[in-house]
């Protein structure tokens, strides 16, 4: 579908919706919907990403297909959604070669990674890959300087990304940089994301995967999302340990980061192998398909990631440690690479979208007019 195609479809789906009002209490969307009047692409970016794709409001519609207005907006927000994730992102090629094949770019991207990964450990002692290493250091096997410097070139271009993303969001909502500085804002958007506010079945009932309610969907988003945390919570209390203490890995089975590394993949084991069950069950007329395969690819490598992180931590101490290392590293490298083109990013547009919400309550209240 064209841009301007799909820009005429938002703006017929929330005229109607604005004239309706029937879900006003359902989510965030429609509050926010009725503070407009008139519906710019930037509007519809920020309403599409506000939106949690619960698709309640789809099946409460009096208006929805086969009704000649085909109001659809689960479908239609979907669809906006990954317009947005094209339009904001850096570099843009990048976004557009994803989603229109994000299982071969993944898998493609992978491939390369673990090759190079193999390649640079044989450079750097590749006898390792072949015997048992002594208590489990994989420093034997690829060096903490490489490992410090690859990760971190690569964790500093994914963060510039993303910000770069985020700030061309913001703008496009019309708002400024300034108005991040409310610290209150902060408070509600994170509560809210904490707390996964709008899939909470509460007296609105979220209908996923078809149309009876269910908490199914936010206790998996749950999962995914504080296992992800937890293993980034890992990450940054090793570091402390090796920078400010000079305790270098192998760290033991009962200490912090392997504890928590642990719970984090769990979490990142349980949470998308129900999503993805989920996904297969799903509605498809409440659905973008052509957003299938980077829904899934997402989840595959999320999958990935905590299935061989938990058997490196099994296995650390037998002869299959080092293709375990470097298979793990190139699955974590393909995942960070990939997440400011992929599903990654409606977690960073959707935490913006909240804090413009907000925002834009805030101005309500206090009578002030929207930015």
């Amino acid at each position: 579908m064209r841009e301007n195609e799909l820009t005429r479809e938002g703006e017929h789906l929330m005229t109607v919706c604005n004239s309706c009002r029937y879900c006003e209490g359902y989510c965030a969307v429609f509050p926010a919907m009725e503070l407009r009047l008139n519906f710019t692409e930037g509007d519809l970016n920020y309403l599409a990403n506000l939106c949690h794709n619960c698709s309640a409001c789809y099946y409460a519609c009096q208006y929805a297909p086969p009704h000649e207005f085909a109001i659809n907006p689960a479908q239609t927000f979907a669809k906006i959604r990954l317009r947005s994730y094209q339009k904001y992102a850096w570099p843009e090629p990048l976004a557009k070669a994803f989603t229109r094949n994000g299982l071969l770019v993944s898998l493609v991207l992978s491939s390369a990674v673990i090759v190079f990964l193999l390649g640079s450990a044989f450079l750097l002692g590749g006898k390792a890959l072949l015997t048992r290493v002594p208590d489990g250091n994989f420093y034997q096997i690829t060096s903490h300087e490489f490992l410090t410097v690859t990760f971190g070139s690569i964790s500093l271009l994914v963060v510039i990304a993303l910000l770069v993303g985020f700030v061309r969001f913001w703008h496009d909502a019309g708002e400024r940089l300034s108005d991040l500085l409310h610290p209150f804002v902060w408070i509600q958007a994170l509560k809210d994301v904490l707390r996964l506010e709008y899939l909470d079945s509460g007296a609105r009932h979220c209908s996923y995967p078809r149309d009876q309610p269910s908490q199914a969907r936010r206790w998996f988003h749950h999962f995914t999302f504080y296992g992800f945390m937890l293993c980034f919570a890992a990450t940054s209390v090793a570091a402390l340990y090796h920078y400010a203490f000079r305790w270098i890995a192998p760290y033991g089975y009962t200490s912090l980061p392997v504890v928590l590394g642990t719970l984090g993949g769990i979490g990142l084991l349980v949470g998308p192998v129900g999503l993805y069950r989920l996904e297969r069950r799903r509605n498809r007329v409440t659905s973008d398909e052509s957003q299938y395969g980077m829904d899934v690819v997402f989840l595959a490598l999320l999958v990935l990631t905590s299935f061989t992180g938990l058997l490196l931590l099994l296995l650390r101490e037998t002869v299959g440690l080092g293709a375990l290392l470097l298979t793990h590293l190139g699955v974590v490298m393909a995942l960070f690479l990939t997440l400011p083109y992929g599903k990654f990013v409606h977690g960073v547009y959707r935490t913006a979208a909240l804090i413009k919400y907000a925002l834009e309550r805030s101005r309500s209240q206090n009578g002030t007019e929207d930015s």
